[in-house]
């Protein structure tokens, strides 16, 4: 039987961006729980200010969640040591580009800062907070590449279809082909590939003990991509991605970080 703590977290797992707004009845219908039920895990919410009420009986996500994540804003290891080599990254940008810092949840890829260059700009698909594939774009797969070898063998069971539709092999053996390819790069590249406007390029960041932790990217407009451009920023990108690395390093406890865990989903 799930714990408690896993019950609650399944009610917060309700709200989403395409259904932000819950009442306790339809919670109870969703989880397959009895109504006081929900209303205990609503009540519990409530108080800790995760959810909080709002007209017709129903509820959203809550001013604590607010709050952890200017904790986060202040407080995240990598996201402090990123801002600085960032904002001199995003220098080296002509109009239209951006720099993006990316990390691993769960089996997809999460934005978490971005440095914008001059210039108007389309809306980026790596939004800060949007949950993306892991299969496609650079700023994904050069974290894909990295993952252990169990972990992605465990995602292509469960993703064969998606992965071959990405063009990382219709085999296992040609999926860890593609990644070995991408390693030995030490960077990924791609144009339109998620995003339809911009091309990428992509570089690893590691934390203890060498576990991938996220990536580092730089966007350009699609327009101004080519192979020479590729090849004057990829080194810029790895660079960059080692100084913050470092930077992490230079200020972290000597209690050791734990391996990043992937959850396949199925």
């Amino acid at each position: 039987m799930p714990s408690s703590g896993d019950r609650l977290l399944a009610v917060l797992g309700l709200f989403t961006v395409e259904r932000p707004e819950w009442t306790v009845e339809e919670a109870a219908v969703q989880l397959s729980v009895s109504a006081t039920t929900a209303y205990r895990y609503f009540k519990r919410l409530t108080r800790a200010g995760l959810i909080s009420p709002v007209s017709g009986a129903s509820y959203t996500l809550g001013p604590a969640i607010i709050q952890m994540d200017r904790q986060i804003q202040l407080c995240d290891p990598m996201l402090k040591a990123a801002r600085d080599v960032m904002a001199e990254l995003i220098e080296h940008a002509a109009e239209g580009g951006a720099v993006l810092l990316c990390r691993l949840f769960h089996d997809r890829v999460m934005c978490v800062h971005q440095e914008m260059g001059r210039g108007p700009q389309e809306p980026i698909v790596f939004q800060r907070g949007r949950p993306m594939p892991l299969f496609r774009g650079a700023t994904s797969k050069i974290i894909l590449a990295h993952l252990p070898n169990r972990t992605l063998r465990s995602l292509y069971e469960a993703n064969s279809e998606e992965i071959a539709a990405a063009g990382l092999g219709q085999s296992w053996d040609g999926f860890r082909r593609s990644l070995a390819a991408i390693r030995r790069s030490g960077y990924a590249a791609a144009s339109g590939d998620v995003d339809t406007v911009r091309a990428a390029i992509a570089a690893p960041v590691f934390g203890p003990r060498r576990a991938v932790l996220g990536s580092l990217s730089f966007l350009v407009p699609r327009g101004r991509y080519d192979d020479a451009l590729r090849n004057r920023l990829a080194p810029l990108v790895m660079t960059a991605a080692s100084a913050i690395e470092a930077a992490m390093q230079n200020t972290a406890t000597d209690v050791p970080a734990s391996r990043p865990r992937v959850r396949v989903g199925r």
